[in-house]
């Protein structure tokens, strides 16, 4: 587990709680992926490095998010810039997401493929990991010929390896054994 994401989880979590309190789930989404988004900006970015006092960074942080924020976040941020995390927003947004699809008991599965997939296809690999994980599932479709066939399935820390190149991998490894 990266230092990123510790630090970022008290954060995220004490928005969610309050977003879950609040029923404003969606509403915290938006205004983490705003925030997330403003502080890559590259002149952002360089302001975040500690040149500048906290208090002024979070007045100039808030006024480029603008209406974006509603007092809740515009709290956060003021928190976050005083304790010097504005740069961790990104990860704050990612364990946000994870908290909300935990509660929601939904995951993200990206499926890369050689192919493109049909909707039956979908469908199928949809069923199968949902039945498995026990959990609604979203697919991530997206295609790499360089798998030649067959899929690779990534949702979580669950992997599941198809593609033509695992499975000669794993014939190899077999037949050195």
């Amino acid at each position: 587990m990266s230092t990123m994401t510790t630090i970022a989880r008290p954060y995220a979590k004490a928005a969610f709680d309050f977003a879950v309190e609040k029923g404003e789930l969606d509403l915290w989404v938006q205004m983490l992926t705003f925030c997330s988004e403003v502080s890559k900006n590259e002149d952002v970015a360089q302001l975040l490095d500690g040149a500048i006092a906290s208090d002024k960074l979070s007045e100039i942080f808030i006024s480029i998010c603008g209406e974006q924020l509603n007092e809740f976040g515009q709290n956060l941020i003021h928190v976050m810039a005083e304790n010097g995390r504005l740069k961790i927003l990104p990860s704050v947004l990612e364990q946000f997401i994870f908290l909300k699809h935990e509660l929601e008991k939904e995951i993200d599965a990206e499926v890369t493929s050689a192919i493109e997939l049909t909707e039956q296809q979908k469908a199928d690999i949809s069923a199968k990991l949902e039945a498995r994980l026990e959990r609604k599932v979203k697919l991530n479709c997206s295609v790499d010929e360089a798998l030649l066939a067959g899929v690779i399935i990534r949702a979580g820390d669950l992997v599941i390896d198809n593609s033509a190149r695992g499975r000669l991998s794993r014939l190899s490894e077999t037949l050195q054994s």
